[in-house]
């Protein structure tokens, strides 16, 4: 079976570095918040091009500190779109507040801008914008919005590591980013594992503090916090895997144009890229019309074809009778019924590209 993803391949790929990163913690006996973290924070920060970054335990803990950090609390609206992780809305959840569903744009699977102002109220507190399977949001647009609104912005970058927009990365742009490095993800762990980024020297602090109780110093809480920690053995393991990130996202560009060329033809709507926009493939995700049995098709012979995601978060059974819709959804009901995720990851051989292109061409008309 050739997989969607296959996180071991990459383990393979560096096992050397990343089992001696691994014996260095142990052997270090340092394994919570220790120099591997602090360096890991420092690279990760040089990389998004931000003053600060901040290891958490996951993604979704990530962005509920940021909220958390950006004041966000019971009874204030949150706005983000319905197509996407569940992790979003759970994060804003945990917050306390309310989740306030937008669509997205149709050619990019984006928060739509346009759509923000019809929602905004005098309840709203901030904007989550998605940075979906590596393609960047329209963040410009949603930033100025959110100025003239005085609304804090907090990218959801868990999908989109590396990924730029008008030459800055996305993390970069917003108040405060949001990054997950569950295994899957192009930068990935080998457990879960979060970080928040900004260059809001209050915000970082803020974000600090609720990670670990709301400590100052050991064992006294400035303010109430959580414990969503970072351990030394990710950092370890992420410090290796981000030298390799570039080059890993390029493999699957390169992966992508194969497929581009290979399936131009075929009656598929294949994945567009925002002018500006450096998109770094964490999905590639075609649109079809027959997508169910071209799923089954694939399946049948070999092809780990998924879908990402099946149903939209108001359409999910723990959300669809509590949550806050007041605008149009239909691009996102439309497209998450002809979504498809083909297999992409750096690791992933051409030949074995080329086979699910084959496949693809067998089913379709092309």
């Amino acid at each position: 079976m050739i997989s969607c993803g296959y996180p071991k391949a990459q383990y393979l790929a560096y096992q050397g570095e990343i089992d001696e990163a691994i014996q260095r913690v142990l052997d270090n006996g340092r394994y919570i918040l220790g120099e591997e973290t602090v360096a890991f924070e420092k690279e990760f920060a040089d990389y998004i091009g931000v003053r600060h970054s901040i290891g958490v335990g996951s993604g979704t803990e990530a962005l509920h500190l940021a909220l958390r950090a950006c004041g966000v609390s019971r009874g204030d609206e949150v706005i983000t779109v319905s197509h996407t992780a569940v992790a979003t809305v759970a994060a804003i959840e945990l917050a306390g507040a309310r989740p306030v569903l937008v669509d997205i744009e149709p050619d990019y699977y984006t928060l739509d801008p346009c759509v923000l102002e019809e929602v905004i109220t005098p309840s709203t507190r901030a904007i989550v914008p998605v940075h979906l399977y590596g393609q960047p949001a329209d963040v410009e647009s949603i930033m100025g919005i959110s100025r003239r609104h005085n609304l804090s912005v907090i990218e959801d970058c868990a999908q989109a590591h590396g990924a730029l927009f008008k030459g800055k990365r996305v993390g970069s742009w917003s108040d405060i980013a949001c990054f997950s490095f569950y295994p899957t993800k192009n930068l990935g762990a080998i457990g879960d594992g979060g970080m928040v980024v900004t260059d809001n020297q209050e915000l970082a602090n803020k974000v600090r503090l609720l990670r670990e109780y709301g400590w100052k110093q050991r064992f006294e809480s400035a303010i109430p916090g959580w414990n969503s920690r970072l351990d030394e053995i990710q950092a370890a393991i992420l410090r290796v895997k981000l030298q390799y990130l570039d080059r890993d996202n390029e493999r699957r560009a390169q992966r992508a144009r194969r497929y581009y060329e290979g399936l131009n033809d075929c009656d598929l709507l294949l994945p567009e890229v925002r002018p500006g926009a450096t998109h770094i493939y964490h999905q590639f995700v075609v649109r079809s019309s027959q997508r169910d049995a071209l799923q089954r098709f694939l399946i049948d012979r070999g092809i780990g074809a998924q879908i990402h995601y099946p149903r939209a978060i108001h359409q999910q059974p723990a959300y669809c009778t509590r949550l806050d819709i007041r605008t149009d959804l239909s691009v996102t009901e439309r497209i998450v019924n002809e979504i498809l995720s083909f297999p992409i990851y750096p690791e992933l051989r051409e030949d074995e590209v080329d086979r699910i292109i084959g496949t693809v061409k067998e089913f379709l008309t092309c």
